[in-house]
C-alpha cells in the first residue's frame, strides 16, 4: 500500500480540528484506528458477544476462537516459541508491573541489582523502585552519551556479578532513539541477570523477534500500533514464566480450589484472571493484520525518511532545539523539542489552533527530562499514515508560534 492507500484506512485523519486540516503528530502517546480493526471490535459485539473458555454454546466458541486466534498473531509477531509464552493483560505498564510483582520480588534480595536507563518511562521505572525498597536491592541507571544514546562500554562497565535484573526500553518515547537490545541482553546473560524490554515504543514500529534478541520479557500495548486501549501483551520465556506466581486471583486463572488451597491453571491462563479483554484481543489481532499488510519494515523506512525530513525542515526554526541523536536511522519517527523563550505547552496551544496534534509536558520521563536540564518538552511523532505535507504543516505551524510570542515579549 501507498502512503495515500494507507491513509484511506483511518477515517479519523479525514477531518477539520479548529478549521484545518487535522495532522496528528501525536503517535507515541496512541496510534490511530484503520477501519479494519474498528470493525472487528464492531463485529464481535455485534454478532458472537459472549465470554471465553467457558461456555461451550456457539457464541462462546466462536468467541473464544477468536481471543485465542489473536494470541496466536501476536506470538508469530514477535516470533515467541509458544502461546504459552504470550499474556494478555491491560497494557504496558500492567505488564511491567506483572514482571516486577511477580518474578522481581520474589528472585531479589538485599544487595542485588536491578539496572534500568534514564530515558526509561515512569512504567519501566517505578516498579522497580518499589521492588528495590521491598527486596532491598539496589537501582543502578546506565549513563546517557551526550546524545542520548547507550554505549556498550557503558553497559559493560554497569553490570555486574550483582546484577539480577537489567530493564531497558526497546526506544525512547523522549529521544526516539533505538537501544541495542540485542547485545545488551547478551552482557546482562553473560553475568547472570534477566533482560526485560519495554518494548511499547518498539513492536508497534519494527520487526521485533524476542528468540533472535534473546530477551526474558517483553512488554508492549495495542494501542500505539493501530490496536484498541485497554489490551496489552506481557511475554516471557516459558521456563520464567512457569516458576513465577500470579499477581491477580479468581475466576479463569484456577484449575481447582478448596477451602484452605487452590491450584492454578497452565499458562499463560494463569497470569490472566477474570474475565479477560476479549474485544481488545480480537482487536489487536485485526491491527496486527494490518500492520503485516503493510510491512513492518516499511513502516521503519517511512518512519525514517519522514524522521530525517523533519530534523533538516525542523532546524531552520529559529530557536530551535531537537534532542536525541540527529541521525534519523538512529531513531523511530519521534522528535523531542523545545523553541527558545517559548513553554512547550504554549506551543503545543498554537499548533493545536492550526489542527496538528503534538505532545508537550514530561512524557512520563522525568528523571530524562532532569537530564536534559528542561522540565518539559514538546514532541512530535510520526507512524505510517504520516506524510511530509505534515512535516511542512508543522514546521509553518512551529515558524508561527515563533513570530508569534516574539511579537508578544
Amino acid at each position: 500500500m501507498d502512503i495515500n492507500e494507507i491513509r484511506q484506512h483511518f477515517p479519523i485523519l479525514d477531518q477539520e480540528v479548529n478549521g484545518h486540516p487535522l495532522v496528528y503528530l501525536d503517535s507515541a502517546a496512541t496510534s490511530q484506528k484503520p477501519v479494519s480493526v474498528i470493525e472487528a471490535v464492531n463485529q464481535y459485539y455485534r454478532k458472537y458477544n459472549s465470554n471465553v473458555h467457558r461456555g461451550v454454546h456457539t457464541l462462546g466458541t466462536l468467541a473464544t476462537d477468536a481471543y485465542e486466534g489473536a494470541r496466536e498473531k501476536v506470538r508469530k509477531l514477535i516470533n515467541a516459541k509458544s502461546i504459552e509464552e504470550i499474556i494478555f493483560t491491560r497494557g504496558t505498564t500492567t505488564s511491567l508491573n506483572t514482571i516486577a510483582a511477580s518474578y522481581g520480588r520474589a528472585n531479589l534480595h538485599e544487595g542485588d541489582e536491578i539496572v534500568i536507563t534514564y530515558m526509561e518511562h515512569h512504567s519501566n521505572l517505578i516498579p522497580w523502585q518499589q521492588v528495590a525498597k521491598a527486596t532491598g536491592a539496589t537501582l543502578k541507571y546506565f549513563p546517557l552519551q551526550e546524545d542520548g544514546t547507550l554505549s556498550l562500554d557503558d553497559v559493560k562497565a554497569t553490570i555486574t556479578a550483582k546484577t539480577k535484573i537489567v530493564s531497558v526500553t526497546l526506544v525512547s518515547n523522549v529521544l526516539g532513539v533505538i537501544n541495542p537490545i540485542k547485545e545488551i541482553a547478551q552482557i546482562a546473560h553473560e553475568n547472570g541477570a534477566v533482560m526485560v524490554v519495554d518494548g511499547a515504543q518498539g513492536v508497534p514500529h519494527m520487526k521485533v523477534d524476542v528468540q533472535d534478541l534473546n530477551c526474558d520479557f517483553l512488554a508492549f500495548s495495542g494501542h500505539k500500533m493501530c490496536g484498541p486501549t485497554g489490551i496489552g501483551v506481557l511475554y516471557g520465556k516459558k521456563q520464567l514464566l512457569e516458576n513465577m506466581e500470579p499477581v491477580e486471583f479468581g475466576g479463569e486463572m484456577i484449575d481447582f480450589v478448596g477451602l484452605y488451597d487452590s491450584t492454578w491453571k497452565e499458562l499463560p491462563w494463569k497470569f490472566e484472571g477474570g474475565t479477560p479483554i476479549i474485544a481488545g484481543a480480537i482487536g489487536l489481532g485485526a491491527a496486527i493484520d494490518f500492520l503485516q499488510e503493510v510491512g513492518l519494515d516499511k513502516i521503519l523506512e517511512h518512519e525514517h525518511k519522514l524522521t530525517a525530513y523533519a530534523l533538516e525542515k525542523m532546524s531552520t526554526v529559529e530557536g530551535m532545539t531537537i534532542y536525541g541523536p540527529q541521525e534519523a536511522e538512529k531513531r523511530t519517527g519521534v522528535i523531542t523539542f523545545n523553541i527558545s523563550d517559548v513553554h512547550p505547552h504554549d506551543v503545543a496551544t498554537v499548533l493545536d489552533a492550526e489542527g496538528i496534534a503534538v505532545r508537550a509536558g514530561h512524557h512520563c520521563a522525568q528523571p530524562l527530562m532532569k537530564w536534559l536540564n528542561v522540565s518539559a518538552t514538546a514532541r512530535a511523532s510520526f507512524y505510517l499514515y504520516n506524510t511530509e505535507n505534515d512535516i511542512d504543516k508543522l514546521v509553518e505551524g512551529l515558524v508561527k508560534t515563533k513570530e508569534y510570542f516574539s511579537d508578544v515579549f
